[in-house]
C-alpha cells in the first residue's frame, strides 16, 4: 500500500503519539528531562556542510524540517573553523528566513505554507517508519526550490520509546538510503540534494563513525 501525508500509515500515527509524549514528559528509561529531549542541536554537526550549500545555491530561505524544541536557534556563542564566533546559528549561516517544523512539538507542528530555497532535516529519517519514507522524503523535495540537506544514521539510538522500543525505527544499510533517495530525487529535477548517511563500524579501539555523502 502506499501512504502519504494525507493517509500515513498506522505506525506513523503511532510514532507521532510516543514522540509527542517524550517531547512533553522526557526520555523516561534515560532519565532525561522534557526540556533536554530532541532539543534540535544534532544540527550543530551538520552546519558548516548546510553553510557551504547555501553559499552555492545562493539560498535565502531556509526549512528545518523535523527541528525538535527548535532551540538550536535560540542565541548562543557558535565558533566556526576559522575561530569566528557567531552570535548563533541563523547568523552563522547568514539566511534571512528561517521556518521550523516538527509535527510532535506542538510550537511547530503546523505545516509550512509555500517554498524555501533550501530544506534540512537533521537526525529525523531514521525515526520515521520505513513505509512513509517515500512520501516524507518527497515533502522534503517539494518543499525546495534549490536543495535538500539531510542526514541518516544507519545504527541504534540511545534513547527508546516509551514503549520500550528503539527510537531509531529504521535501520537499514547505507546502499538501502542510497537507493530510496536517489529514486525520490529523480522526482525532483532541478533541486540539488545532499544526503550524508552514518554508519557505525566495530574496531579493536571501540566503535567509530563512518560517514558517505551521497548527493544529486
Amino acid at each position: 500500500m502506499n501512504f502519504s501525508r494525507s493517509n500515513p500509515s498506522p505506525r506513523y500515527l503511532e510514532l507521532q503519539a510516543m514522540y509527542r509524549r517524550m517531547h512533553q514528559k522526557g526520555e523516561e528509561f534515560l532519565g532525561v528531562p522534557a526540556e533536554k529531549t530532541f532539543p534540535g542541536f544534532s544540527l550543530d554537526a551538520q552546519l558548516s556542510r548546510i553553510k557551504a550549500l547555501i553559499a552555492r545555491s545562493g539560498a535565502d530561505t531556509l526549512l528545518d524540517y523535523g527541528c525538535g524544541k527548535g532551540q538550536q536557534y535560540e542565541p548562543r556563542p557558535l565558533t566556526d573553523d576559522a575561530g569566528v564566533v557567531w552570535p548563533g546559528a541563523i547568523d552563522y549561516l547568514d539566511i534571512g528566513e528561517l521556518v521550523c517544523y516538527d509535527p510532535c512539538y506542538e510550537p511547530y507542528n503546523k505545516l509550512p505554507a509555500g517554498n524555501f530555497d533550501g530544506v534540512i532535516c537533521t537526525d529525523v529519517l531514521e525515526h520515521c517508519p520505513e513505509q512513509d519514507l517515500p512520501w516524507i522524503i518527497g515533502e522534503l523535495f517539494g518543499y525546495a526550490t534549490r536543495f535538500v540537506f539531510a542526514n541518516v544514521a544507519c545504527y541504534p539510538a540511545h534513547k527508546r520509546l516509551p514503549n520500550g522500543e528503539n527510537a531509531h525505527c529504521t535501520i537499514q544499510p547505507v546502499d538501502w538510503w542510497v537507493a530510496l533517495v536517489q529514486k525520490v530525487a529523480q522526482n525532483h529535477p532541478g533541486i540539488a540534494w545532499e544526503f550524508w548517511v552514518q554508519s557505525s563500524e566495530d574496531t579493536a579501539a571501540g566503535a567509530r563513525l563512518v560517514e558517505q555523502k551521497i548527493s544529486g
